[in-house]
């Protein structure tokens, strides 16, 4: 495209912001002006209806702009309230601490307020550090907690620190799933806390083994260490429960919550914590300001949250959520059986996952070794591509493993956009097994990628 044929607002983000991104959206043909977003319906400027089958990585649980939380923000903006004061008390901010502390139950009776999951999890270190006076933090491989330099640190995989230095020092990753190498380093009593996602989303859907997390619990509980839940694409009805971890049947020290607090409109986000904590961080006058965040308890936030909370409840999705992703999981194992590149279908509630495997066949196998020797995370990308530009079906590969398909639709979804989805997702591997089209075009795709 010609830079006199571009908009003039998408050539100031090419030069201002972001032009690898555009790049890339524009390899992938995926560069489209959205100009209505409703519910699972993304509409195009070109006329084009795109079915949301990501949510923004679990931000839209209760679809986009859901008419209930707009009016609440345009209530509270219309109030003209003290919504960024800094010097009163934030009411708001106390009712929904409360509903989200009576929702998450257990221990967990105070809230933080922040703008963001990898703040939250910034904050679950420092809290954690100050509950327990001990430096060392674990984490599990194929993590994804956030991309600021704490968070970081909890995420071993290099394409996401490389460039940027070193990373906090006393951090241990240790495989997901695996209780021994968790007590193993547990017994060395120098580890503030064990930071873990209960489902583990960009490592590709991966569940806890049976008894894992109780488990782990347990081990924290008994070596003195804190039990921290990142809840951040989980959390807030996503997988059926309000948070995953309840149907783990866990009581964390501190929760992590972010990206579908506020209804995807205000960025907001919250650690809930025990009340041994709290006290840990603000345990006296002096330190009542000792952690804050600008932004974090301002009213649009809270009114959008506490909006959210009634939306999900009122309409039941944490059920339709359970009930839609069994039938979204029963579907695509129907559909998919019999491909040899399909591995598995898993997932828990509305997070979902398809996971591709290296064809046997040696007519597949050829394009495929070559397509792995480009760029690994290219196949999974033209899955995407054709599932968006041939279908109309908008999601994504995990971030920490590429031959897994999200399948995360917002949880007001209906079965028929749960039946094309499928359907589509049919064809594409029908396509990528019986077509050298699909490879063809793959390969020209991954080589116009080598300069992004």
């Amino acid at each position: 495209m010609s830079s006199t044929a571009i908009p003039a607002t998408e050539r100031f983000y090419r030069e201002r912001v972001n032009p690898q991104w555009v790049r890339l959206l524009d390899v992938l043909q995926m560069n489209v002006c959205y100009t209505r977003c409703i519910g699972t319906e993304l509409y195009t400027e070109d006329g084009r209806c795109i079915l949301d089958f990501l949510s923004g990585y679990c931000v839209h649980n209760t679809g986009h702009n859901h008419p209930a939380i707009v009016a609440a923000l345009k209530e509270e903006l219309d109030r003209s309230g003290p919504a960024m004061l800094q010097s009163h008390v934030p009411e708001l901010a106390g009712d929904l601490a409360e509903k989200l502390c009576a929702r998450a139950g257990g221990r967990l009776k105070k809230a933080f307020f922040c703008s963001s999951g990898s703040e939250g999890v910034e904050a679950a270190i420092k809290f954690s550090r100050a509950r327990t006076g001990r430096n060392g933090l674990i984490y599990a491989s194929g993590a994804f907690h956030g991309l600021t330099c704490g968070a970081l640190s909890l995420m071993g995989d290099p394409f996401w620190r490389d460039g940027f230095g070193p990373m906090l020092s006393e951090t241990k990753e240790i495989p997901f799933g695996d209780l021994d190498a968790l007590e193993t380093q547990l017994a060395t009593r120098r580890f503030a806390a064990f930071i873990v996602e209960p489902v583990q989303a960009e490592a590709g859907i991966r569940l806890p083994p049976s008894g894992y997390l109780e488990s782990a619990q347990a081990l924290c509980r008994r070596y003195g260490s804190l039990f921290v839940l990142d809840e951040v694409q989980t959390g807030m009805y996503r997988t059926g429960p309000f948070l995953a971890s309840h149907q783990f049947h866990t009581d964390p020290d501190m929760v992590v919550l972010a990206k579908a607090l506020s209804g995807g409109l205000i960025p907001s986000g919250a650690v809930l914590m025990s009340d041994e904590v709290y006290d840990s961080v603000y345990g006296s006058l002096k330190r009542a300001i000792v952690h804050t965040s600008t932004f974090s308890e301002n009213a649009l936030a809270m009114r959008a949250g506490l909006a959210t909370l009634e939306v999900l409840e009122q309409e039941r999705l944490g059920e339709r959520a359970t009930a839609r992703g069994d039938y979204l999981r029963s579907r695509l194992r129907q559909a998919l059986t019999g491909y040899e590149m399909v591995k598995e279908v898993r997932g828990t509630g509305l997070l979902n996952g398809i996971e591709f495997t290296a064809p046997q066949k040696l007519l597949l196998r050829v394009p495929f070794e070559a397509f792995m020797k480009i760029h690994a995370g290219m196949f999974g990308q033209v899955i995407v591509m054709r599932l968006f530009r041939d279908h109309g079906f908008l999601t994504q590969i995990c971030g920490n493993n590429f031959m897994v398909l999200k399948a995360a639709p917002p949880l007001v979804v209906e079965e028929r956009a749960i039946d094309g989805f499928v359907d589509a997702v049919r064809d594409v591997v029908e396509l990528m097994h019986s077509s050298s089209s699909f490879w063809a075009e793959a390969l020209g795709l991954a080589r116009r990628l080598m300069d992004i």
